[in-house]
Protein backbone atom coordinates (compact mmCIF):
# COMPACT_ATOMS: atom_id res chain seq x y z
CA UNK A 1 0.00 0.00 0.00
CA UNK A 2 1.14 3.17 -1.24
CA UNK A 3 2.35 5.35 2.40
CA UNK A 4 0.29 8.00 3.38
CA UNK A 5 2.49 11.18 3.35
CA UNK A 6 2.39 14.33 1.85
CA UNK A 7 3.72 15.48 -1.52
CA UNK A 8 3.72 17.92 -3.23
CA UNK A 9 4.11 18.30 -7.40
CA UNK A 10 6.77 20.68 -7.96
CA UNK A 11 7.54 22.31 -11.61
CA UNK A 12 10.34 25.02 -12.49
CA UNK A 13 7.98 27.80 -13.59
CA UNK A 14 9.84 29.51 -17.42
CA UNK A 15 10.38 32.62 -17.83
CA UNK A 16 7.55 34.41 -19.95
CA UNK A 17 4.26 32.92 -18.58
CA UNK A 18 4.48 34.68 -15.41
CA UNK A 19 1.02 36.58 -17.03
CA UNK A 20 -0.56 32.88 -16.83
CA UNK A 21 0.30 31.80 -14.04
CA UNK A 22 -2.36 31.09 -11.18
CA UNK A 23 -2.46 33.94 -9.02
CA UNK A 24 -1.42 33.85 -5.01
CA UNK A 25 -3.99 32.86 -2.76
CA UNK A 26 -4.23 36.40 -1.34
CA UNK A 27 -4.60 37.65 -4.85
CA UNK A 28 -7.39 35.61 -5.92
CA UNK A 29 -8.87 36.26 -2.24
CA UNK A 30 -8.22 39.51 -3.05
CA UNK A 31 -9.84 39.85 -6.64
CA UNK A 32 -13.01 37.38 -5.92
CA UNK A 33 -15.20 40.49 -7.13
CA UNK A 34 -13.04 40.50 -10.23
CA UNK A 35 -15.53 39.79 -13.11
CA UNK A 36 -15.02 36.67 -15.15
CA UNK A 37 -12.85 36.06 -18.29
CA UNK A 38 -13.71 38.27 -20.63
CA UNK A 39 -15.87 36.77 -23.41
CA UNK A 40 -14.46 34.99 -26.69
CA UNK A 41 -13.92 37.25 -29.46
CA UNK A 42 -14.80 34.37 -32.33
CA UNK A 43 -18.05 33.60 -31.50
CA UNK A 44 -20.39 34.81 -34.45
CA UNK A 45 -21.34 38.29 -32.55
CA UNK A 46 -23.36 35.85 -30.15
CA UNK A 47 -23.33 36.93 -26.46
CA UNK A 48 -21.63 34.30 -23.68
CA UNK A 49 -23.62 31.84 -22.35
CA UNK A 50 -21.91 31.86 -19.16
CA UNK A 51 -22.02 34.91 -17.36
CA UNK A 52 -21.74 33.73 -13.58
CA UNK A 53 -18.66 34.77 -12.00
CA UNK A 54 -15.41 32.32 -12.56
CA UNK A 55 -14.30 29.78 -9.96
CA UNK A 56 -10.96 31.68 -10.45
CA UNK A 57 -11.49 34.89 -11.26
CA UNK A 58 -7.99 36.15 -12.37
CA UNK A 59 -7.17 33.84 -14.91
CA UNK A 60 -7.32 34.53 -18.59
CA UNK A 61 -7.74 32.04 -21.17
CA UNK A 62 -4.33 31.13 -23.48
CA UNK A 63 -6.31 32.50 -26.96
CA UNK A 64 -9.82 34.23 -26.82
CA UNK A 65 -12.14 31.22 -27.71
CA UNK A 66 -11.09 28.71 -25.24
CA UNK A 67 -13.80 29.60 -22.66
CA UNK A 68 -17.31 31.48 -22.39
CA UNK A 69 -18.83 30.25 -25.98
CA UNK A 70 -21.87 32.45 -27.84
CA UNK A 71 -24.90 31.13 -26.58
CA UNK A 72 -26.57 28.89 -29.50
CA UNK A 73 -29.85 29.70 -30.16
CA UNK A 74 -32.18 26.64 -29.63
CA UNK A 75 -32.18 24.26 -33.09
CA UNK A 76 -34.27 21.30 -32.31
CA UNK A 77 -37.48 20.36 -31.16
CA UNK A 78 -37.48 17.41 -28.95
CA UNK A 79 -39.20 15.69 -26.41
CA UNK A 80 -38.08 13.60 -23.50
CA UNK A 81 -39.53 10.25 -22.25
CA UNK A 82 -38.78 8.70 -19.05
CA UNK A 83 -37.85 5.20 -19.90
CA UNK A 84 -36.99 3.85 -16.02
CA UNK A 85 -36.76 5.28 -12.91
CA UNK A 86 -35.41 3.47 -9.64
CA UNK A 87 -32.25 3.38 -10.86
CA UNK A 88 -29.60 3.12 -8.19
CA UNK A 89 -26.65 6.00 -9.48
CA UNK A 90 -26.16 4.27 -13.09
CA UNK A 91 -22.92 5.22 -15.06
CA UNK A 92 -23.27 4.29 -18.16
CA UNK A 93 -25.88 3.57 -20.74
CA UNK A 94 -24.70 1.16 -23.57
CA UNK A 95 -27.98 0.98 -26.72
CA UNK A 96 -28.04 -2.29 -27.82
CA UNK A 97 -28.46 -3.10 -31.51
CA UNK A 98 -32.06 -4.23 -31.15
CA UNK A 99 -33.23 -1.03 -29.22
CA UNK A 100 -32.40 -2.40 -25.90
CA UNK A 101 -29.87 -0.72 -23.78
CA UNK A 102 -27.56 -1.99 -21.33
CA UNK A 103 -27.22 0.16 -17.84
CA UNK A 104 -24.79 -0.34 -15.09
CA UNK A 105 -25.96 0.90 -11.46
CA UNK A 106 -22.66 2.07 -9.58
CA UNK A 107 -23.30 -0.71 -6.51
CA UNK A 108 -22.76 -3.17 -8.48
CA UNK A 109 -25.66 -4.13 -11.29
CA UNK A 110 -25.87 -4.71 -14.92
CA UNK A 111 -29.07 -4.45 -16.44
CA UNK A 112 -30.90 -4.55 -19.56
CA UNK A 113 -33.75 -1.89 -19.94
CA UNK A 114 -36.53 -2.98 -22.87
CA UNK A 115 -36.97 0.08 -25.63
CA UNK A 116 -40.18 -0.15 -23.94
CA UNK A 117 -38.76 1.01 -20.85
CA UNK A 118 -38.99 -2.35 -18.67
CA UNK A 119 -36.63 -2.74 -16.32
CA UNK A 120 -34.90 -5.92 -16.26
CA UNK A 121 -33.04 -8.29 -13.59
CA UNK A 122 -29.48 -8.04 -12.20
CA UNK A 123 -27.38 -9.96 -15.17
CA UNK A 124 -25.34 -12.58 -13.24
CA UNK A 125 -21.56 -13.50 -13.33
CA UNK A 126 -20.46 -9.67 -12.49
CA UNK A 127 -17.35 -9.50 -10.63
CA UNK A 128 -17.48 -7.91 -6.87
CA UNK A 129 -17.17 -4.04 -7.21
CA UNK A 130 -15.58 -1.61 -4.28
CA UNK A 131 -18.64 0.48 -4.19
CA UNK A 132 -17.42 3.42 -1.98
CA UNK A 133 -17.61 6.67 -2.79
CA UNK A 134 -17.07 7.55 -6.32
CA UNK A 135 -16.59 3.73 -6.76
CA UNK A 136 -18.34 0.82 -7.69
CA UNK A 137 -19.66 -1.03 -11.63
CA UNK A 138 -18.64 2.16 -13.73
CA UNK A 139 -18.59 2.06 -17.43
CA UNK A 140 -19.44 -0.70 -20.22
CA UNK A 141 -19.24 -0.78 -24.12
CA UNK A 142 -19.91 -3.49 -26.89
CA UNK A 143 -17.20 -5.02 -28.47
CA UNK A 144 -17.19 -3.91 -32.11
CA UNK A 145 -18.40 -7.29 -33.27
CA UNK A 146 -20.93 -7.73 -30.95
CA UNK A 147 -23.63 -8.89 -32.94
CA UNK A 148 -21.43 -12.14 -33.77
CA UNK A 149 -19.50 -12.71 -30.41
CA UNK A 150 -22.29 -11.20 -27.78
CA UNK A 151 -18.92 -10.00 -25.85
CA UNK A 152 -19.30 -6.81 -23.73
CA UNK A 153 -17.24 -5.22 -21.73
CA UNK A 154 -17.31 -2.59 -18.49
CA UNK A 155 -15.05 -0.86 -16.03
CA UNK A 156 -15.37 -1.07 -12.00
CA UNK A 157 -12.72 -0.14 -9.03
CA UNK A 158 -11.70 -3.60 -7.95
CA UNK A 159 -10.74 -4.49 -4.48
CA UNK A 160 -7.13 -5.34 -3.98
CA UNK A 161 -6.60 -6.83 -1.23
CA UNK A 162 -4.83 -5.17 1.58
CA UNK A 163 -3.54 -2.87 -0.96
CA UNK A 164 -6.48 -0.95 -1.34
CA UNK A 165 -8.37 -0.85 -5.06
CA UNK A 166 -8.28 0.55 -8.24
CA UNK A 167 -9.46 0.70 -11.41
CA UNK A 168 -9.98 -2.51 -13.80
CA UNK A 169 -11.30 -3.89 -16.86
CA UNK A 170 -13.23 -7.23 -17.56
CA UNK A 171 -15.06 -8.77 -20.76
CA UNK A 172 -17.66 -11.47 -21.19
CA UNK A 173 -20.44 -13.21 -22.72
CA UNK A 174 -23.84 -11.85 -22.88
CA UNK A 175 -26.32 -14.73 -22.84
CA UNK A 176 -28.74 -15.33 -25.88
CA UNK A 177 -31.62 -14.64 -22.95
CA UNK A 178 -29.70 -11.76 -21.68
CA UNK A 179 -29.58 -13.43 -17.95
CA UNK A 180 -25.82 -14.21 -17.21
CA UNK A 181 -22.18 -13.38 -18.55
CA UNK A 182 -19.87 -16.27 -19.34
CA UNK A 183 -16.15 -16.04 -20.17
CA UNK A 184 -15.52 -13.14 -17.82
CA UNK A 185 -12.28 -12.25 -17.11
CA UNK A 186 -10.40 -9.11 -16.18
CA UNK A 187 -8.20 -8.24 -18.71
CA UNK A 188 -6.53 -5.19 -17.53
CA UNK A 189 -5.71 -4.18 -13.57
CA UNK A 190 -4.42 -0.44 -13.58
CA UNK A 191 -1.55 -0.07 -11.13
CA UNK A 192 -0.83 0.86 -8.53
CA UNK A 193 -3.59 0.01 -6.01
CA UNK A 194 -4.65 2.42 -3.69
CA UNK A 195 -6.74 2.91 -0.67
CA UNK A 196 -9.09 6.08 -1.40
CA UNK A 197 -12.27 5.93 -3.04
CA UNK A 198 -11.88 8.98 -5.84
CA UNK A 199 -11.15 9.80 -9.58
CA UNK A 200 -11.13 6.26 -10.92
CA UNK A 201 -11.77 8.14 -14.54
CA UNK A 202 -12.78 4.58 -16.54
CA UNK A 203 -14.78 5.39 -19.75
CA UNK A 204 -14.15 2.98 -22.55
CA UNK A 205 -14.05 3.98 -25.58
CA UNK A 206 -13.61 1.83 -28.88
CA UNK A 207 -12.00 3.28 -31.76
CA UNK A 208 -12.11 2.92 -35.76
CA UNK A 209 -8.77 1.12 -35.12
CA UNK A 210 -10.45 -1.65 -32.79
CA UNK A 211 -8.35 -0.83 -30.24
CA UNK A 212 -9.79 0.16 -26.92
CA UNK A 213 -9.23 3.53 -24.86
CA UNK A 214 -9.19 4.07 -21.52
CA UNK A 215 -9.34 6.71 -19.01
CA UNK A 216 -7.86 6.51 -15.62
CA UNK A 217 -7.82 9.00 -12.92
CA UNK A 218 -5.12 10.58 -10.72
CA UNK A 219 -7.25 8.95 -7.30
CA UNK A 220 -7.28 12.72 -6.45
CA UNK A 221 -5.99 12.87 -2.61
CA UNK A 222 -2.59 14.94 -3.30
CA UNK A 223 -0.03 12.06 -2.24
CA UNK A 224 -0.79 10.24 -5.18
CA UNK A 225 -1.62 12.69 -7.43
CA UNK A 226 1.45 13.54 -9.14
CA UNK A 227 1.59 9.96 -10.17
CA UNK A 228 -0.46 11.95 -13.03
CA UNK A 229 2.74 12.71 -14.44
CA UNK A 230 5.30 9.82 -13.28
CA UNK A 231 5.18 7.01 -16.25
CA UNK A 232 5.29 4.05 -14.05
CA UNK A 233 2.07 4.73 -12.83
CA UNK A 234 -1.51 3.95 -15.07
CA UNK A 235 -2.96 7.32 -12.87
CA UNK A 236 -4.43 9.93 -14.35
CA UNK A 237 -3.66 8.78 -18.08
CA UNK A 238 -5.70 7.27 -21.19
CA UNK A 239 -4.54 3.97 -22.38
CA UNK A 240 -4.71 2.39 -25.57
CA UNK A 241 -5.34 -1.23 -25.38
CA UNK A 242 -6.16 -4.38 -27.53
CA UNK A 243 -9.68 -6.12 -26.78
CA UNK A 244 -7.85 -9.18 -24.96
CA UNK A 245 -5.91 -5.90 -22.63
CA UNK A 246 -2.80 -6.27 -24.38
CA UNK A 247 -0.24 -2.92 -24.64
CA UNK A 248 -1.45 -1.69 -28.48
CA UNK A 249 1.10 -2.12 -30.87
CA UNK A 250 2.46 1.19 -31.89
CA UNK A 251 2.04 2.85 -28.38
CA UNK A 252 3.90 6.25 -28.02
CA UNK A 253 5.80 5.16 -24.79
CA UNK A 254 5.94 1.34 -25.43
CA UNK A 255 9.94 1.18 -25.87
CA UNK A 256 10.55 4.03 -23.12
CA UNK A 257 12.36 3.10 -20.21
CA UNK A 258 10.28 2.94 -16.80
CA UNK A 259 7.15 3.56 -18.52
CA UNK A 260 4.05 1.43 -18.96
CA UNK A 261 3.35 0.40 -22.38
CA UNK A 262 -0.16 0.65 -22.46
CA UNK A 263 0.17 4.73 -21.70
CA UNK A 264 -1.15 6.68 -24.21
CA UNK A 265 -1.53 10.23 -23.05
CA UNK A 266 -0.50 11.81 -19.72
CA UNK A 267 -1.34 14.01 -17.26
CA UNK A 268 -5.22 13.97 -16.89
CA UNK A 269 -7.15 14.44 -13.31
CA UNK A 270 -10.29 12.88 -13.92
CA UNK A 271 -11.60 12.06 -17.11
CA UNK A 272 -15.16 10.60 -17.61
CA UNK A 273 -15.99 11.50 -20.99
CA UNK A 274 -13.97 9.83 -23.87
CA UNK A 275 -16.05 10.67 -27.87
CA UNK A 276 -14.82 10.06 -31.16
CA UNK A 277 -15.85 12.30 -33.58
CA UNK A 278 -17.24 11.16 -37.32
CA UNK A 279 -13.38 12.10 -38.31
CA UNK A 280 -12.01 9.29 -36.24
CA UNK A 281 -10.77 11.46 -34.01
CA UNK A 282 -10.54 11.06 -29.89
CA UNK A 283 -11.76 13.52 -27.83
CA UNK A 284 -11.82 13.93 -23.34
CA UNK A 285 -13.51 16.00 -20.86
CA UNK A 286 -11.10 16.43 -17.99
CA UNK A 287 -13.11 17.10 -14.54
CA UNK A 288 -11.44 20.10 -13.36
CA UNK A 289 -11.07 21.05 -9.62
CA UNK A 290 -12.45 23.89 -8.79
CA UNK A 291 -12.38 25.78 -11.99
CA UNK A 292 -10.81 24.51 -15.06
CA UNK A 293 -13.27 21.69 -16.82
CA UNK A 294 -11.51 20.81 -19.86
CA UNK A 295 -12.47 19.85 -23.32
CA UNK A 296 -9.58 18.11 -25.18
CA UNK A 297 -8.04 16.54 -28.50
CA UNK A 298 -6.16 13.45 -27.29
CA UNK A 299 -3.60 12.44 -29.34
CA UNK A 300 -0.61 9.67 -28.47
CA UNK A 301 1.77 10.71 -26.50
CA UNK A 302 0.73 13.87 -25.75
CA UNK A 303 1.07 15.59 -21.80
CA UNK A 304 -2.01 17.37 -21.05
CA UNK A 305 -0.45 19.20 -17.65
CA UNK A 306 -2.21 18.13 -14.81
CA UNK A 307 -1.34 18.54 -11.59
CA UNK A 308 1.52 21.27 -13.31
CA UNK A 309 -0.98 23.09 -15.61
CA UNK A 310 -4.80 23.56 -15.06
CA UNK A 311 -7.06 26.51 -14.86
CA UNK A 312 -8.66 25.10 -11.75
CA UNK A 313 -7.91 26.01 -7.65
CA UNK A 314 -7.75 23.76 -5.21
CA UNK A 315 -11.95 23.52 -3.42
CA UNK A 316 -9.84 25.29 -0.49
CA UNK A 317 -9.54 28.31 -2.50
CA UNK A 318 -5.73 27.75 -2.57
CA UNK A 319 -3.93 27.84 -5.53
CA UNK A 320 -2.80 24.14 -7.17
CA UNK A 321 0.80 23.97 -5.95
CA UNK A 322 3.21 25.15 -8.49
CA UNK A 323 0.72 24.99 -11.11
CA UNK A 324 0.46 27.50 -14.57
CA UNK A 325 -2.93 28.09 -17.27
CA UNK A 326 -0.79 27.61 -20.16
CA UNK A 327 3.35 25.94 -20.35
CA UNK A 328 5.50 25.13 -23.10
CA UNK A 329 5.61 21.05 -24.22
CA UNK A 330 1.99 20.74 -22.07
CA UNK A 331 -1.11 20.81 -24.62
CA UNK A 332 -3.66 23.73 -24.09
CA UNK A 333 -7.58 22.67 -23.78
CA UNK A 334 -9.42 23.24 -26.58
CA UNK A 335 -12.09 24.50 -24.30
CA UNK A 336 -13.02 25.15 -20.46
CA UNK A 337 -15.42 25.52 -18.27
CA UNK A 338 -15.08 28.22 -15.13
CA UNK A 339 -17.46 28.26 -13.08
CA UNK A 340 -17.07 24.30 -14.17
CA UNK A 341 -19.69 22.03 -14.74
CA UNK A 342 -18.35 18.19 -13.26
CA UNK A 343 -18.78 16.61 -17.28
CA UNK A 344 -19.34 13.12 -17.08
CA UNK A 345 -20.13 10.99 -20.66
CA UNK A 346 -19.58 12.63 -23.88
CA UNK A 347 -21.01 11.61 -27.18
CA UNK A 348 -20.89 13.19 -30.71
CA UNK A 349 -24.17 13.65 -32.38
CA UNK A 350 -24.01 11.18 -35.94
CA UNK A 351 -28.00 10.28 -36.61
CA UNK A 352 -30.09 11.38 -39.02
CA UNK A 353 -33.32 12.29 -36.00
CA UNK A 354 -31.77 15.61 -35.24
CA UNK A 355 -30.20 16.99 -38.34
CA UNK A 356 -29.17 20.33 -36.64
CA UNK A 357 -27.58 18.50 -34.10
CA UNK A 358 -24.68 16.40 -36.78
CA UNK A 359 -21.24 17.01 -35.30
CA UNK A 360 -22.42 18.86 -32.19
CA UNK A 361 -20.66 17.49 -28.73
CA UNK A 362 -23.24 16.51 -25.72
CA UNK A 363 -21.74 16.48 -22.61
CA UNK A 364 -23.27 15.51 -19.26
CA UNK A 365 -22.92 17.85 -16.37
CA UNK A 366 -23.12 16.67 -12.67
CA UNK A 367 -22.77 19.64 -10.71
CA UNK A 368 -24.98 22.45 -13.38
CA UNK A 369 -27.65 19.29 -13.53
CA UNK A 370 -27.78 19.44 -17.53
CA UNK A 371 -26.78 18.37 -20.78
CA UNK A 372 -24.75 20.66 -22.63
CA UNK A 373 -24.26 21.02 -26.44
CA UNK A 374 -21.28 22.05 -27.78
CA UNK A 375 -21.22 23.08 -31.37
CA UNK A 376 -17.31 22.38 -32.66
CA UNK A 377 -15.61 23.57 -36.15
CA UNK A 378 -12.83 23.21 -37.66
CA UNK A 379 -11.38 21.93 -34.23
CA UNK A 380 -12.75 24.91 -31.53
CA UNK A 381 -16.05 25.90 -30.03
CA UNK A 382 -18.01 28.14 -31.71
CA UNK A 383 -21.10 27.79 -29.64
CA UNK A 384 -22.68 26.26 -26.16
CA UNK A 385 -26.26 25.50 -25.30
CA UNK A 386 -27.71 24.20 -22.35
CA UNK A 387 -30.50 21.70 -21.89
CA UNK A 388 -32.92 20.05 -19.54
CA UNK A 389 -32.23 22.13 -16.59
CA UNK A 390 -35.55 21.96 -15.38
CA UNK A 391 -35.32 18.69 -14.32
CA UNK A 392 -32.44 19.40 -11.89
CA UNK A 393 -31.05 15.74 -11.78
CA UNK A 394 -27.24 14.95 -12.38
CA UNK A 395 -26.37 13.41 -16.02
CA UNK A 396 -24.38 10.91 -15.73
CA UNK A 397 -24.43 9.81 -19.32
CA UNK A 398 -25.18 10.24 -22.96
CA UNK A 399 -25.36 8.24 -25.63
CA UNK A 400 -26.68 7.81 -29.25
CA UNK A 401 -28.80 4.87 -30.18
CA UNK A 402 -28.80 3.57 -33.24
CA UNK A 403 -32.76 4.59 -33.88
CA UNK A 404 -30.76 8.52 -33.96
CA UNK A 405 -32.19 9.33 -30.45
CA UNK A 406 -30.00 10.31 -27.48
CA UNK A 407 -29.95 8.52 -24.09
CA UNK A 408 -29.29 9.65 -20.95
CA UNK A 409 -28.83 8.33 -17.10
CA UNK A 410 -28.83 10.69 -14.59
CA UNK A 411 -26.67 9.93 -11.18
CA UNK A 412 -29.18 9.65 -8.46
CA UNK A 413 -30.87 7.79 -5.29
CA UNK A 414 -33.33 6.76 -7.61
CA UNK A 415 -31.99 7.59 -11.12
CA UNK A 416 -33.62 7.88 -14.34
CA UNK A 417 -32.86 6.93 -17.99
CA UNK A 418 -34.18 9.10 -20.92
CA UNK A 419 -34.63 9.15 -24.58
CA UNK A 420 -34.34 12.09 -26.11
CA UNK A 421 -36.36 12.27 -29.76
CA UNK A 422 -38.07 14.89 -32.36
CA UNK A 423 -41.27 15.91 -30.83
CA UNK A 424 -44.33 14.06 -32.84
CA UNK A 425 -46.68 15.72 -34.30
CA UNK A 426 -49.91 16.16 -32.32
CA UNK A 427 -53.21 15.55 -34.64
Amino acid sequence: MIQRRLLRASALLLLGVGAACNRSGQEQRANAQEKAPAPATAQNGRTPLETRVANVPGQRPTFPEQTRAGKLPASADFEVTVLAKGLAHPWAVEPLPTGELLITERPGALRIVSAAGQLGEPIRGVPAVYAKGQGGLLDVALSPTFSSDRTIYWSFSEPRGTTGNATSVAKGVLSADQRSLSQVRVIFRALPAYDGDKHYGSRLAFGPDGLLYVSLGERSDLEIRPQAQQMGSHMGKTLRITADGQPAPGNPFIKQAGALPEIWTVGQRNVQSLAFDAQGQLWSVDMGPQGGDELNRLEGGKNFGWPLVTFGEEYSGEPVPDAVTTKPGYVDPVYYWDPVIAPSGAQFYTGDAFPAWRGNLFVGALKDKELVRLQVEQGRVTGEERLLSERKQRIRDVRQGPDGALYVVTDEDSGELWKIAPRKSRP
